[in-house]
């Protein structure tokens, strides 16, 4: 048996957590938006449209804020065709996914469905085909209140105030090559900068997100992010990363080490902020926003494969990956490396909500089932709130192709203040061991277990696909009190949560 000791203190915080840490993303791609969470005359469908499964399901999960349109879908998109009469709109050609199309869910629809499902709505301005005045115009649509062309046309089609939208992010992954109106980094920073400062002249109490790199991969990394830094640092309020990882064939070991090239990431990007703030010697503080991250476990080419075998369809099944418990881990691993950066990550937006590389999925048959790696998520929205410890761990680890010294234990600790509870989440990464782990909370009495549950399974490939409760989380006893300690034993391959209320 393993053997790992957690060490944290009331005194040292990691930083605070920000609600929207526990965001998603809506993109017209594949049966995201249609079959995902619009589809009329399905028997869950409410008066607009949306299924009602689908908009519990999201609540449940605790999301807290959805990026829309896109994506690769927004770098051609004409938000004007997303609103007004639906029989008035146009069938237009997508050209991110090869499909058609109808325009039937737009910004109206969008704002609506995020009402519903109690999320913040972040908006993505196309700055791939179009740029800074279609950009304003958007805005005037959505947050001038009245007495002008396009605060009036949202009053003509029925929406007296304006949405009033906060976030909005600058085009999307503008250093990739697959991006309609890719752009190179000076390009594309002198274009967010001014898009910006008109967008902030209009309403100065948005806020921006400028993009970053797409992966950490990228040939462009980092001087890509240094370069738009350099030109959008007076204006944007949060540099965009996005960041997916696949590689299952490497094995286990290699796969799950992948959360270190995440910190790795994150540690960059923050160190270009700061390079980059010196430089100007300023005052602002530049954050982070993750807002596309998650599992891609499918070959990075198998999705345009899977488009040109039958293109210019409307919303055709694509990139449908399934979860198994071996992604959950890897899933969980990844927003504890965001958590452990909260005091810089702000934003994060797991990609997608529905359908593709999603943790909610509806079958052709109209059922609604839930992935593995919807509970991590799950857990971590409704009960990491409050602040990351400075917590410290010692225990075993392992080499593995890529990475040296992975730690057999990943670990996080969050102080809930207004619980008053002390939320440990814990992976196992190991295949063949189970871990005792002794968890020491200096200057923090633990009271009680208030809850401990444990996500594993017989095999590390199964899913929930066939079987929708195969794979859910079970209570777990295996967790004692000693004065400041908690002691728990936990399964190999395995995720954990315990609540502990603490005297404080």
């Amino acid at each position: 048996m393993l053997k790992s000791h957690i060490v944290c203190n009331e005194k040292y915080i990691a930083g605070g957590i920000d609600s929207r840490l526990y965001g998603s993303f809506l993109e017209h791609m594949g049966r995201v938006i249609y079959h995902g969470v619009y589809e009329p005359g399905h028997a869950c469908a409410d008066e607009e449209g949306f299924r009602k499964d689908v908009l519990q399901a999201v609540r449940d999960m605790g999301v807290t804020a959805v990026r829309y349109p896109g994506g690769n879908f927004v770098s051609a998109y004409h938000w004007e065709d997303g609103v007004g009469p639906r029989e008035r709109r146009p069938r237009k050609i997508d050209l991110a996914w090869k499909a058609i199309e109808t325009n039937a869910f737009g910004t109206d629809e969008f704002i609506h469905w995020a009402k519903k499902a109690q999320v913040q709505p972040i908006f993505t301005v196309n700055l791939g085909t179009r740029g800074m005045e279609e950009a304003l115009q958007y805005l005037e649509y959505c947050n001038f209140p009245s007495g002008t062309e396009y605060s009036d046309l949202r009053r003509s089609h029925g929406v007296e105030e304006p949405y009033g939208v906060k976030l909005w992010c600058l085009g999307n992954e503008m250093d990739g090559s697959w991006q309609v109106g890719h752009k190179s980094a000076g390009e594309y920073g002198r274009l967010a900068a001014e898009t910006g400062k008109v967008m902030k002249l209009l309403d100065p109490g948005i806020e921006l997100i400028a993009c970053g790199s797409s992966l950490s991969t990228m040939a462009s990394y980092p001087a890509w992010d240094l370069e738009v830094l350099e030109e959008t640092y007076d204006v944007i309020d949060y540099l965009a990363l996005h960041q997916y990882y696949g590689g299952q064939e490497k094995g286990t070991a290699a796969f799950l080490a992948q959360t270190l090239d995440m910190e790795e990431y994150i540690r960059t990007i923050r160190a270009a902020v700061q390079v980059i703030r010196q430089k100007k010697r300023s005052a602002r503080k530049i954050r982070l926003s993750i807002d596309e991250w998650g599992v891609w476990a499918v070959p990075g080419n198998a999705v345009n494969r899977e488009v040109e075998k039958n293109p210019w369809q409307t919303a055709a099944p694509i990139s449908e990956q399934i979860y198994t418990m071996e992604d959950a881990l890897l899933f969980a691993g990844m927003q504890m490396a965001m958590l452990r950066n909260a005091d810089m990550v702000k934003i994060a937006c797991q990609s997608l909500l529905t359908n593709v590389s999603a943790c909610i999925m509806t079958d052709a048959d109209g059922e609604m089932w839930l992935q593995t790696i919807y509970y991590p998520f799950y857990y971590f929205a409704n009960y990491a709130r409050g602040v990351v410890m400075q917590s410290q761990c010692q225990c075993d680890s392992y080499d593995c192709e890529g990475f040296v010294k992975v730690p057999y234990l990943d670990q996080l600790v969050v102080w809930n203040t207004d619980r008053k509870e002390i939320v440990i989440f814990l992976v196992n990464r190991s295949e063949a061991d189970r871990q005792e782990v002794k968890i020491e909370m200096q200057g923090m009495m633990p009271v009680s277990v208030t809850e401990s549950v444990c996500l594993s399974a017989k095999d590390k490939k199964m899913t929930n696909q066939k079987d929708h409760t195969a794979v859910k989380p079970q209570k777990y006893e295996a967790v004692e009190l000693r004065e400041d300690r908690v002691i728990t034993e936990i399964l190999p391959l395995s995720f954990v949560m315990i609540r502990i209320e603490i005297q404080k």
